[in-house]
């Protein structure tokens, strides 16, 4: 029986970070689209902390970060994980960082993009 749990666990938390990579290389080929700069991906950000952002421009301090799994209590939703993301974000907001986050839902149906492609612009001017 705990054989079996760990395995369907560990099948669930793959499939997971399956559908988190589909959801982040969608985002990736809209922001191509849009004709955005290549992003940094996986930057880590912080002298210290191994913290990274999904995507990142850091030229310019510009962050996006995909939160999966809104809907069904995904781990980012929970106690402590939830905590550390809050940790993340306002340290990275004290290191002058502009932290944009988006959801699955946001993603798909292109209010991410639209944010992401407004934002950039903007603090492209003000560099």
């Amino acid at each position: 029986m705990i054989d079996n749990q760990m395995s369907k666990t560990g099948f669930q938390k793959a499939l997971k970070e399956s559908e988190r990579k589909r959801l982040e290389k969608l985002l990736a080929s809209q922001m191509s689209a849009v004709r955005l700069p290549d992003a940094v991906r996986q930057h880590r950000f912080h002298p210290t902390r191994r913290w990274q952002f999904d995507f990142s421009y850091p030229e310019i301090k510009l962050a996006i970060e995909v939160e999966g799994g809104t809907w069904v209590n995904g781990a980012h939703n929970r106690g402590a994980h939830y905590e550390s993301d809050c940790e993340k974000y306002n340290a990275a907001a004290l290191l002058g960082w502009v932290v944009l986050r988006y959801t699955t839902n946001m993603v798909r149906d292109g209010k991410a993009i639209d944010q992401i492609e407004s934002a950039y612009k903007m603090m492209s001017k003000k560099k």
